[in-house]
This record gives C-alpha cells, sequence and structure tokens, in this order.
C-alpha cells in the first residue's frame, strides 16, 4: 500500500467523520489488478476502499455533474487534468467552488498514453495536497502528431476521417466522458427535425464528430477521456488537437482549464485577429 493512498483514505475518513464532506469520489479497486473504478465514499468506514495507483485514470470531475444541489461539500480527488475540468465545469458554470472539497494529489503519470505528454502533473486549485509537488515540464511534441498529419493531402486526410466514422456508432461516449460536454441538455438528443440525423451513417456520424470538435475546441483540457472510452477506436483526440493547434497558430499560447480569466478565444471577437484564413 503505498504512502499516499493511506493519506487520502484518512483525510476522506476524517472529513467525512467531521461532516465537510457528503461523499468523496475517487478511485476503488476492481477484480483487475490492472483496472479500477470511480467510487463514491459516502460512510467513513469505507474510506479503505479508495486506492491510489498507476491504474487510476478515469476522470473524477464530470462526475460532478450527477449533483446539482449538494446537501454538503462534494469531495473530489484531482490529478492535474482533473483540476483543469474542474476549472472548465467552474468557468461554465455548471459547478460551484463553495460546494466542492478538492484534494490534490500531484501526479507522474498513469497507465494511459496521454498522460506522456502531460505538462500539468499537479493540481492547479485544491483544498488541500496529499504527497509532494513533481516536477513539470513543456511538451515540445505537443502537436508533433498533428504536424505530421496536416502534410497528407487533403483528399487523404478526409478519406482517412470518411473511414474512422464509418467505424462510429453513435453511442455518444466521447461526450458523457468529456468534462467540456457539459450541457443540461445536447444538441444531438434533441427531437428537431433536420438537427442532427440519428442514423448510423457516414454523414451523420460526420456532423456529430465535427460538432462536438467545434464546441469544445477551444475548451478542451487534453485530458484524453473521449479518445479513451470510445469502443470503437476513434482517434478522437487528433481532431480535437488539430483545433488548439490552429488556435495557438493564430492567438498564442494557449491552454484551457487554468484557472486564468482569460475567455475562451472562439468567444472572443478583436478588429485586430488575423484574418488571413478567410
Amino acid at each position: 500500500m503505498s504512502n499516499i493512498q493511506e493519506q487520502i483514505r484518512q483525510r476522506v475518513r476524517t472529513l467525512l467523520e467531521e461532516g465537510v464532506i457528503g461523499y468523496c469520489i475517487g478511485w476503488g479497486a476492481t477484480r483487475f489488478e490492472d483496472k479500477t473504478t470511480p467510487v463514491f465514499i459516502t460512510k467513513p468506514e469505507d474510506a479503505d476502499r479508495l486506492v491510489w495507483n498507476k491504474y487510476c485514470i478515469n476522470g473524477t470531475a464530470k462526475y460532478l455533474l450527477d449533483d446539482w444541489y449538494p446537501e454538503k461539500k462534494i469531495g473530489v480527488i484531482i490529478r492535474g487534468c482533473d483540476s483543469r475540468a474542474v476549472n472548465r465545469l467552474m468557468k461554465d458554470k455548471q459547478v460551484k467552488r463553495e460546494d466542492l472539497y478538492l484534494i490534490g494529489v500531484p501526479c507522474d503519470g498513469k497507465e494511459n498514453p496521454v498522460c506522456e505528454g502531460c505538462q500539468h502533473k499537479n493540481p492547479l486549485v485544491y483544498d488541500e495536497l496529499v504527497g509532494e509537488i513533481v516536477s513539470e515540464s513543456v511538451n515540445p511534441d505537443r502537436f508533433k502528431e498533428i504536424e505530421e498529419f496536416e502534410k497528407l493531402t487533403p483528399d487523404a486526410r478526409y478519406e482517412f476521417w470518411a473511414k474512422q466514422y464509418d467505424k462510429c456508432i453513435h453511442c455518444y461516449a466521447c461526450r458523457n466522458a468529456c468534462p467540456a460536454c457539459n450541457c443540461k441538455e445536447c444538441y444531438a438528443d434533441q427531437a428537431r427535425e433536420n438537427w442532427q440525423g440519428k442514423q448510423n451513417n457516414r454523414n451523420s456520424n460526420q456532423v456529430y464528430g465535427l460538432t462536438r470538435a467545434y464546441h469544445v475546441g477551444d475548451r478542451c483540457i487534453e485530458c484524453g477521456e473521449c479518445e479513451r472510452v470510445c469502443p470503437m477506436g476513434l482517434p478522437i483526440m487528433r481532431q480535437t488537437k488539430k483545433m488548439l493547434k490552429d488556435i495557438n497558430d493564430l492567438f498564442g499560447d494557449y491552454e484551457c482549464g487554468l484557472g486564468d480569466d482569460r475567455e475562451h478565444v472562439l468567444g472572443e471577437f478583436d478588429l485586430s485577429d488575423r484574418d488571413e484564413f478567410m
């Protein structure tokens, strides 16, 4: 048992006993050694169910949307990516800071490919920190995959994505796991004629995928949850990373969910904006 894991359990147990939080969202073990699952700890004696290991992959912040009016503060165990998600949800006015008790845990990476390029290993916002701050560095290869993809011809790029969306089964798992997809009612669920096709075909799937990419383009925290949960293995982050690369090229260095006051760039307008793309 790691020291960090025991500290997390002790703190959650104490917070529940003292009534500071109503419950805590974290990770729990499963019958598979290399898998964990999100858990909701409501009793002090159940705090020992919490685990902290290299398989704690699932994002925790999105579950905050399941409780709009908590009776007590909600405890959440957060890493750097989860803290960016919390900042995103607060910026979108989906959760209130006063309703949360954030237990930050520095993270040096999990068994998840997206962790290799993480630039924010330490929580950006928290009420208390468990463990020691870990070193961080700028990822020079943040957009390397996109730069290579851009070298393909337009026809080749279209053919690639057409084949990807032929595989899509319209399950909406990407939307359900993404903290930036936090509308109370998604446009894809609205029964409006000619709004969003429900058919499982290339055209309908492309409309959904591209619309979602633009909806979260400048709000993506790069956690990779959308791609991780896709049962068909679609490289969804490649779309969003393309959006982020263009935003960085046009408007300068930009990352979402850092807790600053900057508005998301696709919601801003300035007469001095570059317009070479027009």
